[in-house]
């Protein structure tokens, strides 16, 4: 009887101390939100590369001082078995835009203008393409405009960010979707149909010096 008492006596001082481990974990997190944020940027990298059929590979934004927008240069795949045409980009105020920005660019063969997201982003299987403003993110780069927003959707504005990019150099911040999303229609056997997809968890982006 005395060992059993003893042994259990030594299991609810291991408990204890497990539970106050995790209490100070949560503690820290708490304290400390560059490390809660830093997790959650993780979780929605590894959700969004994964997504299907349109996954996110590559995504950062920058403060652009030029005119105070924030532009990402956002890389989509199309992980599915057939081909898409992106029709709509949804934002957190669950709006969607369906046209994006060119400035004249020559090596790219594009006059400059506002133009429909189906005029360019159809994607066959495994096949990537990006949105970048070439004036923050390179010359080299092929200049396909859109924005992100806290104010409402709206031309080329994804709108309804939580949180948007600073015009800090020592603290950018996070681009922070609650809801996001994609319109785009799929063909299979000759019928095309119009479907969306949205996230199952927030769009997290890292936000660079301006």
């Amino acid at each position: 009887m005395k060992m059993f008492g003893q042994g259990a006596t030594e299991y609810l001082v291991l408990l204890a101390v497990v539970l106050i481990v995790a209490l100070v974990s949560v503690a820290l997190l708490g304290f400390f939100p560059g490390m809660a944020s830093d997790a959650q940027l993780t979780q929605s990298k590894m959700y969004w590369s994964g997504a299907s059929p349109i996954a996110i590979t590559e995504i950062a934004s920058k403060y652009y001082t030029g005119d105070g927008n924030n532009y990402p240069y956002l890389r989509m795949k199309n992980n599915g078995a057939y081909p898409i045409t992106i029709t709509g980009i949804i934002g957190g105020d669950g709006t969607k835009i369906t046209t994006y920005s060119s400035d004249p660019d020559p090596d790219c063969g594009i006059s400059g203008g506002i133009y429909s997201l189906s005029s360019y982003f159809t994607l066959s299987p495994g096949e990537e393409k990006y949105f970048a403003f070439d004036n923050i993110w390179g010359a080299a780069l092929c200049d396909r405009e859109i924005a992100f927003s806290t104010s409402g959707s709206g031309g080329i504005s994804v709108g309804g960010a939580k949180t948007n990019c600073q015009n800090s150099a020592a603290s950018p911040g996070m681009v922070v979707f609650n809801s996001f999303g994609f319109e785009y229609t799929i063909t299979i056997e000759g019928q095309t149909v119009t479907k969306r997809q949205m996230g199952a968890k927030p769009l997290i982006v890292k936000c660079l010096a301006p």
